[in-house]
């Protein structure tokens, strides 16, 4: 008799939308165990040789992986591989495995474990969060390295029967790289944001995750049925018949919806009542632009243009490669604009090209505009880039990380400055280029209708808005049932945004997560937003919430909800205009 096992949901954070059913497959690296075996000083020659095939045999698998990266998705995720290439041929870390071998007479494998585990403990204690990540980098060496000595092949799933749901403690790019191809249709990790190498790589193959699930790897076993919901950041564990079929039919939904998107792409969505919404796409990496026609997206609301490192790093892009990508934005968003935000490098996202010093507190500190002027012999590659591609369609530059006028002055400064330095070496260009701002320190939302009469353009940046304004890092368990994008405080700052661009004749758009969500939608439209910009995955689910909406009625929602005293009243206000067809704002058809 089947043992009938009682459902379970967990609660991590979204990494990568979209919902995913199928059996576990489950990968603990951290049980790797490695022993410490004594051998005679004859022995360190054959050792150290040993050591070295298994180095020549690891070296083969990366570059293995980084080509078959590079032939899917391109140059910006196979330079991931590049760094480790680099760490297992640097002789810093091979020459302190080799003499640990030599002078304490011991086996490969625990020399190897102790070094890494020994560099991997000093870059944990350093300031700078880029040369930590380097660490983490280091310890994916280590293990792989492990893994030859050892004789241990990598995971496969070849032989599992149906979807798998993969579940880790952590997955390195590598692996979800090699196992994200084949039978994987989602992620559940304990590990990691949706910033990190893995979340990217889950969104660029179009794979539900969700990060942040503390000890999930103990409470799942192979062949589990589990369901991830990159929705809502949920892992549910042995659902019920009642619980699946939802999904399934959730799934269904959200399938056709992205497939029916398409055909509508020369004309808005719009509400109920006819009014437009415009729905454009943020875009993290080229591989995510064959997307845009089927999605029906309006151009590109939001490209994160620091994402170029992950094709150059550890160098700096260079002009051309800025051109490059930028040209194909314009090509992929034709006959919409393409909106290219400039470097947000700074706080957890540091270039240490940038930095001069590491800083105690690097969210607070130079980063966003502040960094890009700061160092301005970098930003001009990027600005001129930019300058040349908009000569080619309709290209616009938004700043990040505003915080006053002045900012917004010195860099059309610094625009006016490419400007002439390209006219007088005669390339052509685009000076008369639409400039733009992120609203997303609480100081630009206040001061919004003073900032709308200085640029041509706003995007709500909800994310750090949220954080900023509550004090709250979305990304720390402690304290994230305290993020809350509802709280009256964030909508009525929406509002004034809204207003102030509206009053000003100029679009205002909204990027965050917040845009993304579905149930927000009706709030986001009462509010006056008339442009959200999401996540390609996302666009589709949007596309249809809207067509339920009628914006004559949630007008007074809206208004409701940022009178109200907490957000936990507007959630319970939002959840009236759900509970079925024609109530407050929401159509019959």
């Amino acid at each position: 008799m089947t043992e009938i096992r009682p459902m379970i949901t967990l609660q991590g954070l979204p990494a990568a939308q979209g919902i995913a059913i199928g059996r576990a497959v489950v990968i603990a690296n951290r049980a790797l165990e490695v022993f410490r075996i004594p051998i005679e000083a004859d022995q360190t020659e054959a050792e150290v040789r040993r050591l070295k095939s298994a180095c020549s045999v690891t070296q083969q698998q990366i570059q293995g992986t980084r080509a078959k990266a590079s032939h899917l998705f391109g140059q910006e995720l196979a330079a991931i591989f590049d760094a480790h290439a680099l760490l297992l041929s640097d002789r810093m870390f091979l020459d302190q495995v080799e003499r640990r071998i030599v002078d304490e007479q011991v086996n490969a494998e625990w020399a190897v474990h102790e070094t890494s585990r020994e560099l991997a403990k000093r870059f944990s204690a350093i300031e700078n969060p880029y040369l930590r990540e380097r660490g983490q980098d280091l310890e994916d060496i280590g293990r792989q390295l492990l893994r030859v000595l050892q004789g241990i092949a990598h995971h496969e799933i070849s032989d599992v029967e149906g979807d798998v749901i993969l579940v880790a403690d952590d997955l390195v790019p590598s692996e979800a790289i090699r196992l994200g191809r084949d039978k994987v249709v989602g992620f559940a990790i304990e590990a990691g944001g949706r910033t990190s190498h893995t979340s990217i790589i889950a969104r660029s193959l179009g794979l539900p995750a969700v990060t942040g699930l503390e000890e999930v790897t103990d409470y799942v076993t192979n062949s589990d049925p589990v369901i991830i919901d990159g929705r809502a950041g949920l892992v549910i564990l042995h659902p019920t018949p009642e619980v699946l079929a939802e999904y399934q039919r959730l799934r269904s939904e959200l399938t056709a919806a992205r497939f029916g998107a398409a055909e509508s792409r020369e004309s808005p969505p719009s509400t109920a009542d006819g009014v437009p919404v415009e729905l454009m796409a943020n875009i993290d990496l080229p591989e995510e632009l064959a997307q845009l026609g089927q999605i029906g997206a309006r151009g590109i609301g939001l490209y994160r243009s620091e994402f170029l490192y992950m094709e150059t790093d550890p160098n700096l892009p260079t002009e051309e490669d800025h051109l490059r990508v930028y040209l194909e934005l314009i090509a992929a968003a034709a006959p919409f604009p393409a909106v290219v935000r400039t470097y947000d490098l700074g706080g957890r996202k540091l270039a240490r090209e940038m930095m001069d010093s590491a800083e105690e507190n690097p969210v607070l500190g130079l980063r966003g505009i502040r960094l890009t002027l700061a160092r301005p012999q970098i930003f001009r590659t990027q600005i001129r880039a930019l300058l040349r591609a908009a000569d080619a369609g309709d290209l616009w530059i938004m700043a990040p990380m505003v915080s006053r006028i002045e900012e917004v002055e010195a860099l059309r400064g610094f625009l006016a400055e490419a400007s002439a330095e390209l006219a007088r070496e005669g390339i052509a260009h685009r000076a008369a280029v639409k400039v733009g701002i992120m609203v997303e320190v609480p100081a630009a939302a206040i001061i919004a209708d003073s900032l709308a009469q200085v640029v041509d353009f706003m995007a709500i940046g909800t994310n750090d808005l949220i954080q900023y304004s509550l004090a709250v890092d979305r990304n720390n368990r402690s304290v994230a049932s305290l993020y809350e994008p509802v709280h009256p405080a964030i909508l009525r700052m929406l509002r004034f945004v809204i207003e102030s661009a509206d009053a000003a004749g100029i679009p205002v758009s909204l990027c965050g997560e917040m845009g993304a969500d579905a149930q927000m939608l009706p709030l986001l439209v009462g509010l006056g937003l008339r442009r959200i910009s999401a996540s390609p995955s996302a666009l589709p689910a949007l596309r249809q919430r809207l067509a339920g909406i009628r914006a004559s009625e949630v007008t007074s929602l809206a208004t409701t909800c940022c009178a109200a005293r907490s957000g936990a009243e507007v959630y319970r206000l939002m959840a009236e205009i759900s509970e079925g067809p024609g109530r407050n704002g929401l159509s019959g058809g």
